[in-house]
């Protein structure tokens, strides 16, 4: 199975070869601030952007940049699974763990009853314009922090069934490739229409990882290792609203 930062980025290729010329010659730089929203079973995230990305080529049509993005994720009764990648894949490797299969028999649930984080990540971001109003973009969470009310959640381990009352929001996230990131991402492949020079919409296919830790039970796996933490990967569309700041 393919990552999200893998899918990402072929999504993001194939969009960039169906890309017509620019007529109008761009600026350097591109500043926008942008509020989405997305939607899945039982599940959804709304997010905050501020995003600053360098325009380059000759007819500048591509954009790389950095942001940050504020992400708040809710849901009703999700199961998160067993997180650490040594535990979770055949290899750990960074990007050859996209090809790793998945050590089902180290995964235990940890289902958590009203799963909420709040995460600050600052990203990286891509984007190409294929015309001058269509735009298509990626962009994932690198680094930041995290933090959530603890919950009640319940864990099950081998058809054990254990209390968690004090779930807790992992507080530091890293994007380190799959199951290797720590805490929770946020990442996007979108399309983007231009309204008018200041005002677009944008279309969004969404992975987020989104990671708690229990406080009082512990996962004892096979190999001796003890986890503590449990990670629910989301994929889900919704829209979004940018505005260019000039």
């Amino acid at each position: 199975m393919f990552n999200k930062e893998i899918l990402l980025i072929t999504l993001f290729t194939g969009c960039c070869i169906i890309g017509n010329g620019q007529k109008k010659e761009l600026p350097h730089y591109n500043r926008f601030v942008d509020i989405a929203g997305t939607i899945g079973k039982d599940q959804g995230s709304v997010a905050g952007s501020y995003v600053y990305n360098w325009r380059l080529g000759q007819n500048r049509k591509f954009e790389m940049g950095i942001g940050a993005r504020f992400t708040s994720y809710s849901g009703t009764k999700k199961d998160f699974i067993t997180a650490p990648a040594k535990l979770a894949r055949t290899a750990t490797f960074p990007f050859i763990i996209v090809f790793a299969g998945q050590q089902e028999k180290n995964f235990d649930t940890l289902t958590v009853q009203h799963p909420f984080t709040n995460s600050l990540n600052l990203s990286a971001n891509l984007g190409y314009h294929l015309s001058s109003r269509l735009y298509a973009g990626i962009n994932i969470d690198v680094i930041g922090f995290s933090f959530g009310k603890k919950t009640n959640a319940v864990f099950i381990s081998n058809g054990v069934t254990v209390t968690e009352p004090a779930a807790k929001v992992t507080p530091f996230n890293l994007l380190l490739t799959g199951d290797n990131d720590l805490g929770s991402l946020n990442s996007e492949f979108f399309l983007k229409y231009n309204l008018n020079d200041q005002w677009s919409v944008r279309g969004i296919y969404q992975f987020l990882f989104s990671e708690y830790k229990t406080t009082t039970v512990k996962q004892n796996a096979p190999d001796g290792t003890v986890n503590d933490r449990f990670r629910n990967k989301v994929n889900s569309f919704g829209l979004g609203v940018s505005y260019s700041i000039k």
